[in-house]
């Protein structure tokens, strides 16, 4: 059972918070104190507007709407607007449901599956010279090889390099055919990669590319593979190149949809100061 987070006042203290987090994805029975000071808060977040990339498919891609932007009558500001999206795209959170009939919601994902200690798999020199590299068990391997082996409940971020091409719809997917997704190619998780982190009881993977399959995928088994053993997916991530191999802790909290199968994602990743 994780460690409530105190409240005073409705303001949720910042130690609280810390402590909490730390007794939740450690397993540890007691809470400890994290100074919050001492680390850097890096944003692995896109920001969600007009040229959001989506699936190919999508019916549409992101609508912004001002519902009222001005000073009123009474003489104060007053800004409000409406948003309209599908589940897939931008930076956002696949629930097991997503690809399993029988997994968990949006909702219904534990906390503890969502925020935790990290680890970060580098393959971009693989990957820069092949758009349709698949991720293997010997990526991970080497990744464990020399910073230690990945523990049950840790989240799993590849880095491809593809965060760098976010905004060019064409360079990001490999093709920008509408409503076409046969002719796509970037980076991807192998069923074998994936079958791997799930046997390893990893919390969550995520990737900084459109998919956790290769955009040449057919049959999405990496999808498949973390669905079934329960692990969410956080695809579209911005993860920059100085974000570290291990010793790093995320937060990544979707938008609370009763029923979906994916949520917008605003994740951040918790780096220790020098």
């Amino acid at each position: 059972m994780c460690t409530m987070v105190r409240m005073h006042r409705h303001r949720i203290l910042p130690a609280a918070i810390a402590a909490a987090l730390v007794s939740c994805t450690t397993g540890l029975a007691r809470s400890q104190s994290v100074d919050l000071a001492r680390v850097e808060m890096v944003d692995l977040t896109h920001a969600f507007n007009t040229s959001t990339i989506y699936w190919p498919t999508a019916p549409s891609g992101f609508t912004f709407m001002h519902l009222s932007h001005g000073h009123t009558p009474g003489g104060y500001f007053y800004s409000a607007g409406a948003f309209n999206a599908p589940e897939h795209g931008g930076t956002h959170l696949d629930a097991p449901i997503h690809f399993f009939e029988n997994g968990q919601a949006v909702e219904q994902i534990p906390l503890e599956r969502l925020m935790g200690p990290a680890v970060v798999v580098d393959v971009r020199a693989s990957a820069a010279g092949n758009p349709d590299y698949e991720v293997g068990v010997v990526d991970i391997t080497s990744h464990s090889a020399v910073n230690g082996p990945i523990a049950k409940g840790t989240i799993v971020l590849i880095r491809t390099g593809w965060a760098s091409r976010w905004g060019d719809r064409r360079a990001y997917l490999g093709d920008d055919t509408p409503g076409d997704a046969s002719s796509l190619h970037f980076p991807g998780l192998s069923a074998e990669a994936a079958r791997y982190l799930a046997d390893k009881g990893v919390a969550a993977v995520g990737i900084d590319t459109a998919s956790l399959d290769p955009g040449r995928s057919t049959d999405f088994q990496a999808h498949r593979v973390l669905a079934r053993a329960g692990v969410p997916g956080f695809e579209n991530l911005n993860i920059p190149e100085t974000l570290p191999a291990k010793g790093i802790t995320v937060l990544a909290l979707p938008m609370k949809i009763e029923g979906g199968s994916g949520a917008p994602l605003r994740a951040v990743a918790l780096v220790p100061r020098r």
